[in-house]
């Protein structure tokens, strides 16, 4: 996030209908939402469109470290002020998009990883396979380029691309942004794939039922440890490209071994998008997620 991963700001972020082909300006946008809703919107020195810099706009920070007495002050670092300000805005939004499916009993799935680990390549089997059973729209996030929402709407679903320019994440107001162009009917599944990164994607919640992190075999089987925050904060960990074990020094023992030492409760699926091997145990998963949905809007 700003203060800890450096990533850009909001400016750049962009969002095509893939079905209309109409490109939107999140910022804008967003502003104007926030300031119909009362937002907290304010004019003072920490903007919502800054809060990709690390900067805090104080003029005179300059000076901070050479009197005043500063280097005594008890506060916290602006820094990490802005990062608090920044995650509770978001956890607000996220909270309002987590109502917005349950009151529509829509199963919405968080889809992290690494670059490469096959994430598109799972949704464009899973939607073929599942089309005419289970209605499936995707919000699809990289940095730059549509291709993988032209991937997405090639295979029969709809689609909005998010592109977050410098941005290494999706937030919650980018996906109520795509919400409100991809309008998902009720009783649907939306996934939501995250721009490839398996580091802030695990602090930003975007109101999903789970997150699914994807670990490729041709990765480490240390990726779990590595990268801990993420696996704690995925509910299933799908274990892609089983295929080419056969080619690889691969422990798939290991890998699940360390994903259960960093989260005990995660279920482990083992699949191949690619050849369609495991993919049953997938969709078993997904068809009673989406019943337990439907069945909470009436508990």
């Amino acid at each position: 996030m700003c203060g800890t991963c450096g990533c850009g700001t909001k400016d750049d972020t962009r969002i095509r209908n893939m079905q209309t082909g109409e490109d939107i300006a999140l910022l804008d946008d967003e502003h104007a939402r926030m300031h119909a809703a009362g937002i907290g919107h304010h004019h003072d020195h920490d903007h919502p469109h800054d809060e990709g810099h690390t900067r805090t706009h104080d003029h005179h920070s300059h000076d901070h470290a050479h009197g005043h007495g500063s280097q005594h002050s008890h506060e916290p670092p602006a820094v990490i002020i802005l990062e608090a300000q920044i995650l509770a805005k978001n956890n607000v939004l996220a909270e309002r998009n987590r109502g917005w499916f349950e009151g529509r009993e829509i199963l919405a799935l968080n889809l992290v990883s690494s670059p490469g680990a096959g994430k598109t390549t799972l949704l464009e089997r899973t939607i073929r396979d599942l089309a005419g059973e289970i209605p499936i729209s995707v919000i699809e996030g990289d940095q730059a380029t549509a291709i993988d929402g032209e991937r997405i709407r090639a295979a029969g679903a709809d689609a909005v691309q998010v592109n977050t320019g410098a941005g290494c994440h999706l937030e919650a107001d980018m996906v109520s942004r795509g919400l409100a162009e991809l309008k998902p009917p009720s009783g649907s599944v939306v996934m939501i794939e995250n721009v490839g990164n398996l580091v802030c994607p695990a602090m930003f919640d975007l109101g999903e039922r789970a997150k699914i992190v994807i670990l490729s075999v041709t990765e480490g089987e240390d990726k779990p440890i590595k990268y801990p925050h993420m696996f704690a904060a995925a509910k299933v960990m799908v274990l892609n490209k089983i295929d080419l074990l056969p080619h690889l020094d691969y422990d798939v023992e290991a890998a699940v071994a360390n994903a259960r030492t960093v989260n005990p409760a995660m279920v482990v699926l083992r699949l191949s998008a690619r050849t369609g091997e495991g993919m049953a145990e997938w969709y078993q998963w997904l068809r009673a997620e989406a019943v337990a949905v439907r069945e909470a809007a009436f508990a």
